[in-house]
């Protein structure tokens, strides 16, 4: 929601990004529509049809994120459910996932991170089988992560893999014009 020459200007880029398969980085303070964004570059893309699937990077407990993004098998750890558990990358095949708070990554699932983007393939936890999958990726952050790069927080590789097309979203205080826009709808 806005008419602000600056949410139109997003709103080009968004509709850019929509059609073509690159990765896409949406920055920006939070509150500012980042998830509002990836949704509207899924559902405006030749995806569309296949699943967009949401992970908050932030609220998964690290111990626990690569099983939550990759799956794991039956026994693979303590608790682990019969028959193992598809991950995120499984259930967003042929669609999007969006990483959101993606700045918050342990380094080591990066890595792991990293060889999707590259390849599509990765290995459940407590398996040796390589899994393909297809999947577009959207990742969000309100960490400035060229600086996280230049402390040795993110890793360089991860960061030019995701920035094929950056939007950088405005805060409200950018776009005063939108507020009652805004404000009737909310």
């Amino acid at each position: 929601i806005g008419k602000s020459d600056i949410i139109q200007e997003k709103k080009r880029l968004a509709i850019q990004a929509s059609r073509t398969d690159f990765s896409v980085l949406i920055t920006g303070e939070s509150g500012t529509g980042k998830e509002v964004f990836a949704r509207a570059i899924h559902y405006t893309g030749a995806r569309n049809h296949r699943p967009f699937v949401s992970v908050n990077c932030a609220a998964i407990p690290s111990e626990l994120l690569e099983s939550e993004l990759f799956g794991y098998e039956e026994g693979a750890f303590t608790g682990a459910k019969k028959g193992g558990r598809k991950g995120k990358f499984i259930q967003a095949d042929g669609g999007t996932i969006f990483l959101d708070e993606i700045g918050e990554l342990p380094m080591a699932t990066q890595a792991k991170l990293l060889r999707v983007l590259q390849s599509g393939e990765f290995i459940r936890v407590g398996s040796s089988k390589v899994l393909r999958s297809d999947v577009r990726v959207i990742a969000a952050t309100n960490v400035d992560l060229f600086n996280a790069v230049s402390r040795g927080k993110f890793r360089a590789d991860l960061y030019f893999r995701l920035n094929s097309v950056v939007i950088k979203m405005p805060a409200l205080r950018e776009r005063p014009a939108d507020i009652n826009l805004l404000f009737r709808k909310f």
